[in-house]
């Protein structure tokens, strides 16, 4: 016995199309121009055209820019309840236009109509019910915070109308106006939406929709009127928007590529999960960015989880994605075809095993079969490349620690799937995968209150829940700060130099501080550092880029200090605090002979203060337990970033330090801190403080030099996961933006503004929090 056709009506869908004569211009200021420069929108699973779309140009996206900014302060004035009330709206709308959507989306797309009639419409309404409440909550509960302004956001073609929901929901309901681009091969739903918005009373100018190929994008991305950008897509274009955003102050979240692990171990409900690889592979034909493409199955139970896969694999249905009786439906377009079809041959040219399901096609549209690949090295190019398409890689391990490895040994991070019969281990294992997801005992479970987004190159930044609002405000406290940092340059007239100070002085060259020891620099260069007055202090190392390299690689040596316990944190942080508390009198001293300051007492109680305080968060800042509409919860942990290379301000040198320092060590980083370059004594003075404090070796590393040399290796360094960099140099934090982009990794950067170290609310908070920490939001079902 097999399912009987049963096709999906596409009357209303091709109504709407020829309501609009098959041809859409741009929404723009709550107005549609003429369509014009058009190209053709087609059916993936056919190649029938389905209408034209206009390809905008430099012209349009300025004119939607202008829209925007005008529309800003009034959608803000609304208020939290107004805003509110457009985004109830809009919910309701999508869901009394449901059918109309998910047949459009099918049509535009490829995808079968079970997945957008089931998933991507509930869920694009759940995220415009759930941010209404954020909008009704706002001065509430992000009273420190305000809108950023006018947002661009672009989107792939895999979830049109989904990603439009993740993105346009908390922008809005922050107080932000949207210029937001849909992908150049599936516009319809985002030009439906437009029409929707109408109904629901959105002012002219809140969002403005433009088409079109990359241009387009390259357009929102280096418009000068734009303040934030909002990307999903390949790693590729991430890197891209990095660079071209370097510099510029636009707030940037990226949602990139993954090659996600299914891991799966020998206790586990082996047909639940292969239902659960089903849902993760197979989903949308694979094109996921966080689909389950790397199987990882332990080597007990290997042959026989592979041959249930098989087995399920020929009972996969392909074929027209309206027949809500098909799983598989067509790729999006026939060069997505083509891409998959040459990484599979790649994989068979290097001794693989390929496996298809019997059967085959439709002779016409985009179509590839699902596909197990077996015998794949770690070094082969279908094992670390995302194929995004419906093709598995599996291999076996022994152990947890090899799955956890083998799950970790990728430049992704966006998700991964545990299944064991035994919450013990997946527990165990789900915080060692270095994936901003990880779904236990089921696959690809999506909730507008549980963010989603990745670790490494799989992008930084949240979508949904909390932390996903705050990717869409700006802390007060930033406009509350300088608009330059303070000066403390001195003139090069007067200074005495060591050898004015006598032929038998003692030599006072201050060493690097490297894996908790003294260490001379590699170069063994050398500078006089001089006070206020001129007069000669003492010798510092010129770090360079070996020094950073033996200071990166003792920091992640000291990777116990991220596993020990925040108490364990909070402690040794209390215990520096004390130390330093004892030295206060020569530290004051030190600060006053080299910046001439009249306080210098002032700014270390404000330093043993402030590591008073930042320990005091090391065992609060704990995350959340979520209840989504799944049977179960969704636990968000706030992980350390990893390696933070830290460049200090040449202001208040102790205390720019300690501010910066502190919670990251606090949160369970290691540090390789650059302190100031004109006044680094003071950091340098806490190396008997560190070493009678219990900061294990390697956790804190201080490599003194030039800010822009060390700042230049940091950003580039593979293994440094985030660059913090607050010295006040606008060409210095433009050049960590753009060169962090290779690998991706994080930034906090002042540029050319100050900062009033010793305002709380401009140097703590959660805003430095969310700075010092991922969230990784680990999926648990229960009862079911």
């Amino acid at each position: 016995m097999d399912y009987g056709p049963a096709p999906e009506s596409t009357k209303e869908a091709h109504a709407w199309l020829d309501q609009h004569g098959r041809r859409f211009g741009l929404f723009i200021d709550d107005a549609w121009s003429e369509a014009a420069d058009t190209f053709g929108s087609f059916n993936p699973a056919d190649g029938s055209e389905l209408a034209q779309v206009t390809q905008a140009s430099d012209d349009d996206v300025e004119r939607a820019v202008q829209a925007a900014r005008r529309a800003q302060p009034g959608w803000v004035a609304l208020g939290g309840h107004g805003r509110a009330r457009i985004l109830y709206a809009l919910a309701r709308l999508l869901q009394r236009h449901a059918r109309l959507f998910a047949v459009l989306e099918t049509l535009d797309n490829g995808k079968t109509i079970r997945e957008t009639r089931d998933a991507d419409l509930p869920l694009a309404a759940r995220h415009f019910y759930h941010h209404a409440g954020w909008a009704q909550l706002q001065s509430e509960e992000f009273a420190d915070y305000r809108a950023v302004g006018v947002v661009g956001q672009i989107v792939p073609w895999n979830f049109p109308l989904l990603m439009l929901a993740w993105k346009i929901a908390p922008a809005l309901a922050a107080g932000n106006t949207v210029v937001f681009k849909p992908a150049e091969y599936t516009s319809l739903t985002a030009l439906l939406f437009a029409e929707i918005c109408q109904q629901a009373g959105l002012p002219a100018g809140v969002v403005n929709i433009v088409t079109g190929d990359g241009r387009v994008g390259e357009a929102i991305v280096n418009h000068p009127g734009i303040d934030k950008i909002a990307f999903t897509g390949s790693t590729e274009v991430g890197r891209m928007i990095r660079k071209s955003t370097a510099g510029s102050g636009k707030k940037l979240s990226l949602e990139l590529g993954g090659k996600s692990p299914f891991i799966v171990f020998e206790d586990a409900d082996l047909d639940a999960a292969v239902e659960g690889l089903v849902d993760s592979i197979w989903f949308n034909q694979g094109q996921v960015c966080c689909a389950g493409s790397r199987l990882l199955v332990q080597e007990s139970v290997y042959p026989r989880f592979i041959a249930k896969v098989k087995a399920r694999m020929q009972n996969l249905r392909v074929g027209s994605p309206l027949d809500k009786s098909n799983d598989i439906g067509a790729l999006v377009d026939p060069v997505q075809q083509q891409r998959i079809h040459g990484l599979v041959e790649s994989a068979r040219a290097e001794g693989c095993e390929i496996w298809q399901p019997d059967g085959a096609a439709p002779a016409e549209g985009a179509w590839y079969l699902p596909t197990l690949i077996t015998g794949a090295s770690t070094s082969a190019a279908v094992a670390h490349t995302e194929i995004f398409g419906p093709v598995l890689v599996a291999s076996s391990f022994r152990t947890p620690g090899e799955a956890v490895q083998l799950a970790n040994n990728t430049t992704y991070g966006l998700a991964a799937c545990v299944w064991s019969e035994s919450i013990s281990l997946a527990l165990d294992v789900a915080p060692q995968i270095k994936a901003g997801v990880v779904w236990i005992n089921t696959a690809n479970q999506f909730d507008a209150a549980c963010g989603f987004g990745g670790y490494k190159e799989s992008g930084f930044g949240r979508e949904g829940g909390r932390e996903g609002m705050v990717e869409y405000l700006v802390p007060l406290s930033e406009d509350a700060r300088p608009a330059a940092p303070a000066s403390t340059r001195m003139a090069d007239k007067g200074q005495v130099t060591p050898q004015d100070a006598g032929p038998f002085a003692l030599d006072r060259t201050a060493k690097l501080y490297i894996g908790g020891k003294q260490a001379r620099p590699d170069g063994a260069y050398s500078r006089a550092i001089h006070g206020a007055d001129g007069s000669y202090l003492a010798d510092i190392g010129e770090g360079s880029r070996k020094d950073i390299r033996n200071a990166v690689e003792a920091a992640h040596k000291a990777s116990g200090w991220a596993r020990a316990t925040a108490h364990n944190r909070a402690q040794v942080l209390y215990y520096l605090a004390e130390n330093l508390a004892i030295r206060a009198d020569e530290f004051a001293a030190r600060i006053a002979r080299q910046t001439g300051a009249k306080d210098a007492d002032k700014e270390v109680q404000a330093s043993i203060e402030r590591l008073f305080y930042w320990a005091a968060w090391a065992d609060k800042y704990d995350g959340q337990a979520h209840q989504p509409p799944m049977h179960g919860i969704t636990v968000a942990l706030n992980e350390p970033v990893g390696v933070i290379g830290i460049v200090c301000p040449n202001e208040q040198p102790l205390l720019g330090f300690v501010s910066l320092v502190a919670p990251a060590l606090a949160l369970g980083n290691r540090v390789v801190a650059v302190p100031s370059e004109m006044h680094p004594l003071s950091a340098l003075d806490l190396y008997q403080v560190l070493d009678t404090s219990d900061l294990p070796g390697g956790a804190l590393n201080i490599v003194t030099g030039s800010a822009d040399e060390l700042a230049r290796t940091l950003a580039t360094h593979f293994d440094v996961d985030a660059v913090w960099r607050h010295d006040g140099s606008l060409d210095g934090c433009a050049e960590v933006e753009r060169l962090s982009a290779e690998s991706l990794k994080r930034t906090w950067t002042g540029g050319a503004k100050g900062r009033d170290w010793f305002d709380a609310r401009q140097t703590c908070g959660r805003a430095v929090l969310q700075h010092a920490s991922q969230v990784k939001n680990v999926w648990i079902p229960y009862g079911a």
